[in-house]
């Protein structure tokens, strides 16, 4: 995937917007409080708006699989 980068020597192995040291999970929290992507995109404007979409794509996967449902039914 060309969105995020794991490395141990970019804030410790954090998961990043690739070629930035934004942590995915900033997106994230910024969601969560209510922002746009836009206002994310504006107050880090080394991320992509590609990038930021292709995450959100990938974290729309990851929850609607079978193997997450399975595991976050067994620990509700």
């Amino acid at each position: 995937m060309d969105a995020i980068q794991i490395n141990p020597k970019i804030l410790g192995g954090t998961p990043v917007f690739k070629g930035t040291r934004v942590p995915v999970e900033t997106l994230f929290d910024y969601l969560e409080e209510g922002a746009s992507i836009d206002t994310f995109l504006k107050d880090y404007p080394t991320v992509k708006k590609e990038q930021a979409v292709a995450v959100l794509e990938v974290a729309g996967k990851v929850v609607s699989s079978k193997d997450f449902k399975s595991k976050y039914e067994a620990t509700s």
